[in-house]
């Protein structure tokens, strides 16, 4: 996979240097390019914004200069997506990782002070290119670094090769299973008063499965319960469903697919 990175603090984007980024670029997994985009600026003075249109605080990047360095970041790739990250995007989460591991090609558009000229999303929807104006949350950051820092890890760990054990993408939060993870430990057995649950030292493969998945929706209920509204009934054992019963969770009567409170 390629992916460039366009934003005017270049060095920001270092640490995609470090840890299993790093040496997935270092193998060859990755092809990340990091572009400063004053380089595709045309006054002396490298101006990449202007004041607001209709008045208003703050400075917006202008779209010439953004068109010139997508342009030639893309450099005509057929299949290439085209990321910008604004708080008023749609929320990134990790069915957009997925999707986005399989593309050829993505170009991070980093804005700073009020963002982007709205037009250059426009541009390049109605030139064929696959845009996505993704937010990593509800908050505001000061520029796209950060969130495409974010995405980028998001999505470069799901490229084959890139993770040591590829199970451990299997079970973690927000996985195919639709859970957060369950609580992980490791030795010493005995810390801080707090012994391991008896059942990861049993050998038992069955109990600690089962065990897992009962903490796993456990978790998901207390922390997050849109995703345990999420699940379909169908993929959920008679064990499931008892738990869930007694976590306050029953299948809909007006939906048979779907959990409600009871």
């Amino acid at each position: 996979m390629r992916v460039d990175v366009v934003s005017i603090f270049p060095d920001y984007l270092s640490v995609l240097d470090l840890s299993l980024v790093g040496k997935a670029r270092q193998r060859g997994l990755l092809d990340l390019r990091v572009h400063d985009l004053r380089d595709w600026t045309t006054d002396r003075h490298r101006t990449v914004d202007d004041t607001p249109f209709g008045g208003g605080a703050g400075m917006v990047m202008r779209p010439d200069v953004w068109g010139l360095a997508i342009d030639e970041v893309l450099d005509g790739a057929a299949g290439a997506h085209l990321i910008v990250p604004t708080p008023s995007g749609e929320v990134f989460t990790q069915r957009h990782a997925e999707s986005l591991a399989s593309a050829d090609q993505l170009v991070f558009a980093c804005g700073r002070y009020e963002g982007i000229d709205a037009r250059v999303a426009e541009h390049y929807r109605d030139a064929g290119v696959t845009v996505h104006e993704l937010s990593i949350g509800d908050y505001v950051l000061n520029g796209g670094e950060v969130a495409s820092l974010v995405m980028i890890e998001a999505v470069a760990r799901l490229i084959p090769g890139m993770v040591g054990n590829p199970d451990s993408l299997v079970e973690e939060s927000h996985g195919a299973a639709g859970l957060l993870e369950y609580p992980v430990y490791t030795k010493p057995p005995s810390w801080a008063d707090l012994e391991i649950p008896e059942v990861l030292l049993s050998g038992h493969h069955a109990k600690i499965e089962r065990w897992r998945r009962d903490r796993a929706l456990e978790r998901t209920a207390q922390r997050r319960p849109d995703m345990i509204a999420a699940l379909p009934v169908a993929s959920l054992d008679k064990h499931d469903l008892a738990l869930l019963a007694e976590l306050g969770w029953v299948p809909d009567p007006g939906d048979d697919g779907k959990l409600t409170r009871a």
